[in-house]
């Protein structure tokens, strides 16, 4: 059983109580030596009476509901200490001691956002190190430590990578999505991270969006299924246990709706883009998820950068106060995204105003704290911003950490060290590539591969990349193709079970593959992998989403020297290929599928069957983008999907696609 401490400072509380019987509101600066971030009074008026004597405050009895223990809490705090509880900080901008100087609520991890030891033990000390701050301040109130965490503690070096959202999406299966949100919270635990920035519950509506693969596909019923499934499974049966984490269902709303063209983000096209559609259509495809989330539990939601008919979300108080918090029931904490209020208003302080206003409870600041602070401390004490909805936002992120048990559990244990990259995790993201594949064409009976098959060549720079099977999210915010971290390479997995007569040349080129007598070798199958390169968020708009000459040229080299040709396809969303469909006998979408590549060579070589089945509609060509299944479309075939939403071939199905001649 694990002892709960009272800090220090909480016992000075008390024993300063019971001698000098402070009144229960006294401003900080009466209880401790250090200094807040403003000197404002607290919002409540200070009793000139002594308060009861008390052996324990109320907050400190977990005995009390959360919302109980947060109003006492609430009752004794300073303005000063209720905008820190506000207050978001990345980590790189942050020193330990600003957390207690400032009375910090939360701090972050941005993407790649790692101490300079990536390992368990010292994530887990950066974060105590953190939390020990905290409990400095004379009310000893706990961060809450956030990260990225969308396809497994993808920030964690030897993590599991799970395949991105689009691959689950492909899957349809809940309950392997809420294993897998277990298995990334017990991952998360190791390192004392207990809030996770995820699940995306967007309805994407344009692949073209860089953030397509962080969705479950472009249905708003499958979206909500395994939305609520994600959130269920990070959370647990209940938040108080040490081995739940808070989840954060975003982006709060319609951020894969925008239009393309109509972001004002540098370089960016439709990331944080404008939702051009009517309220009708907001609340049919892009609310359900929010409410079932709401339903579920979710206690955190994250609001989206992108704007609603030319008014950003993050001032969107109809959508953020009367729908999430009012009609949705919402009793959580509203979080912005990254500087995102910050794109409200040239003006700093306007903009500030707007979004507190507007419902946002916590600022992911992310890196200019004393400013935002200095900010929200003059907007109340000019009456700008009132004592009520400081009050509000407080309660509700208080009521949080009461929930998640923070106050009773706010350090690491080391006994949790060992959950990191477990063969038992290991063996569930294998389970969901499996899962994921999807079979687009499979002609002449070339899929499964025969394991007796005589000679195998494989080709592409993605067959032997960890980085580019995990895709962006992964050690960087970007990720990359070249990072380093424990997993299996699709080249790796197909070595290991066909080591005799297997080539591997990532350009397609086997001049060394001769027969005993010099002959250049023809294989029976060759497999080529490609591979988009690793992006996120705008940076991975694309307007053309076509293979490059670069990828058709190695399918055709591939081709000259193979019998059969299979084309394994690694992407963030659905790219057009119509045009070289017919270079290869097979096709199949492996989507981001992270670290395990043997799940991809399970079902290639027919241990497992094909079972995915496309989460978005496939164009035929880059002029019908966007293509959703919601359209309505002529009936003539140049107008309809190469692949329709929903779409996947069996193990049993042996068939070419017919791709018509369009103008």
């Amino acid at each position: 059983m694990k002892k709960i401490i009272i800090p220090f400072t909480v016992f000075s509380l008390l024993l300063s109580s019971c001698l000098a019987a402070t009144p229960a509101n006294t401003p900080v600066e009466d209880r401790s030596p250090i200094q807040p971030a403003a000197t404002a009074a607290p919002l409540e008026s200070t009793s000139t009476q002594a308060a009861p004597l008390e052996t324990k405050p109320a907050y400190l009895d977990s005995s009390l509901t959360p919302a109980e223990r947060a109003e006492d809490l609430l009752s004794r705090m300073t303005l000063a200490e209720k905008i820190g509880q506000m207050t978001l900080i990345e980590k790189n901008s942050l020193p330990t001691e600003a957390v207690s100087q400032y009375f910090i609520g939360g701090v972050l991890s941005g993407g790649g956002g790692a101490p300079y030891q990536n390992t368990p033990a010292s994530w887990a000390k950066m974060v105590d190190d953190y939390q020990k701050a905290a409990l400095e301040t004379p009310l000893a109130i706990p961060i809450i430590y956030g990260v990225d965490a969308v396809h497994g503690h993808n920030n964690l070096k030897d993590a599991v990578i799970f395949p991105h959202n689009i691959g689950l999406g492909a899957t349809g299966d809940e309950d392997l999505v809420y294993r897998i949100a277990r298995a990334t919270a017990e991952e998360m635990i190791a390192t004392n991270i207990r809030w996770n920035y995820s699940p995306v519950i967007a309805v994407p509506q344009d692949i073209r969006w860089g953030r397509t693969y962080e969705g479950f596909g472009e249905d708003t019923g499958l979206v909500t299924r395994l939305g609520v499934a994600y959130l269920e499974g990070l959370q647990g049966a209940s938040l108080a246990d040490p081995q739940s984490v808070l989840g954060t269902p975003k982006h709060f709303i319609g951020d894969g709706g925008t239009t393309w063209g109509s972001s004002k983000t540098s370089n960016y096209q439709i990331d944080q883009g404008d939702m051009l559609v009517d309220e009708a259509v907001l609340r049919e495809l892009y609310l359900p998820p929010y409410q079932a989330a709401v339903d579920a539990g979710a206690q955190s939601i994250m609001v989206s950068f992108s704007s609603w008919n030319g008014t950003k979300m993050h001032a969107q108080r109809y959508l953020l106060t009367d729908v999430l918090k009012g009609e949705l029931g919402f009793e959580g904490f509203l979080v912005s995204d990254w500087e995102a209020v910050d794109q409200i208003a040239p003006n700093y302080y306007t903009a500030v105003v707007t979004s507190i206003n507007a419902g946002v409870d916590m600022n992911m600041v992310p890196v200019k704290y004393k400013k935002f602070i200095d900010t929200l401390t003059l907007a109340v004490e000019k009456g700008d911003v009132s004592e009520d909805r400081i009050n509000d936002a407080v309660m509700r992120i208080l009521k949080v950490k009461f929930a998640m048990g923070l106050f009773e559990h706010p350090f690491s244990d080391p006994n949790d060290v060992n959950q990191v990259g477990t063969q038992v995790h290991r063996d569930l993201a294998r389970e969901a590539v499996a899962k994921s594949l999807v079979l687009l064409k499979n002609e002449n009976n070339v899929l499964p591969v025969a394991k007796d098959t005589v000679t195998i060549f494989l080709a592409g720079e993605a067959a032997d990349s960890i980085g580019t099977q995990c895709g962006g999210w992964t050690l960087a915010w970007q990720g990359g193709s070249n990072i380093k971290t424990a997993g299996t390479t699709i080249k790796d997995a197909l070595e290991a079970i066909h080591p005799d007569g297997f080539y591997f040349n990532r350009f397609g080129k086997y001049d060394n593959a001769n027969d005993a007598n010099g002959n250049p070798l023809m294989a029976d199958v060759g497999i080529v992998v490609l591979g988009e390169q690793p992006y996120a968020e705008g940076v991975g708009d694309r307007a053309d989403l076509a293979l490059t000459k670069k990828d058709a040229d190695l399918i055709n080299r591939v081709g000259e020297r193979s019998r059969t040709v299979v084309v394994v396809l690694l992407s963030g969303r659905p790219l057009v290929i119509s045009e070289h469909l017919d270079l290869a006998d097979a096709w199949v979408a492996a989507w981001l599928p992270g670290t395990e590549g043997e799940g991809i060579t399970d079902v290639l070589f027919g241990d497992l069957p094909f079972t995915g089945k496309t989460p978005f509609t496939w164009p035929l060509n880059i002029a019908q983008l966007p293509i959703t299944k919601n359209m309505q479309l002529p009936a003539d075939l140049c107008s309809q999907p190469l692949f329709p939403f929903g779409y996947g071939l069996s193990n049993d199905q042996y068939m070419a696609v017919e791709v018509p001649v369009c103008p």
